[in-house]
């Protein structure tokens, strides 16, 4: 490839033609964009990380798609639609015993670490599901989201971002969260 930096428009259409380096390329510069969009969503019995994998699917889609105009907007728009075709796929019946499924041990987790109680980590994996559960019945999606972001450690910056919301949105919705909330527990 060139010296001069291409713009996303120009990877598109050499990754189209066959040049590996130019989607690598386009793939690493979208990586952000995907992660803030997968962050967005919750996925029953998934984790962000696959919704991230799906939305890479997409981002892959759209270098493959792309027939001109902006690129930037058409990727995010196929990111997206990926994320909630799997969202709504995973929601359905079929799916319903995956949905409640509850593994014992992550993938490689029991080759990287040792936890000293096994039994403690599936207990605290199960008061989890349940406490999701639980707060989903009294929160609006909004509310339910923001929550499980502010669980998962993320800033209020990292929540805007990925809601696509601003700041103060998700602090009004963690603070009607904490309201409706305080009466439960």
């Amino acid at each position: 490839m060139q010296d001069k930096k291409l713009t996303d428009e120009q990877l598109a259409e050499l990754a189209q033609q066959g040049e590996k380096s130019a989607a690598a390329e386009l793939l690493g510069r979208y990586k952000n964009v995907v992660l803030s969009i997968a962050r967005a969503f919750f996925l029953s019995g998934g984790e962000t990380e696959d919704l991230v994998q799906e939305g890479m699917c997409g981002l892959y889609s759209a270098i493959g798609g792309y027939t001109g105009g902006r690129f930037a907007p058409y990727a995010a728009r196929c990111i997206r639609n990926r994320i909630i075709d799997c969202v709504k796929a995973t929601r359905g019946a079929k799916n319903a015993a995956l949905n409640n499924f509850l593994p014992i041990t992550e993938v490689g987790e029991e080759l990287y670490s040792s936890p000293e109680n096994p039994e403690d980590e599936l207990i605290k994996r199960e008061n989890r599901r349940e406490f999701l559960q639980k707060i989903g019945k009294h929160l609006s999606s909004f509310e339910f989201k923001v929550t499980v972001m502010y669980m998962d450690g993320l800033t209020m910056a990292e929540m805007s971002s990925a809601a696509g919301k601003p700041v103060k949105s998700i602090d009004n919705a963690l603070q009607r969260a904490k309201r409706k909330l305080s009466g439960l527990f």
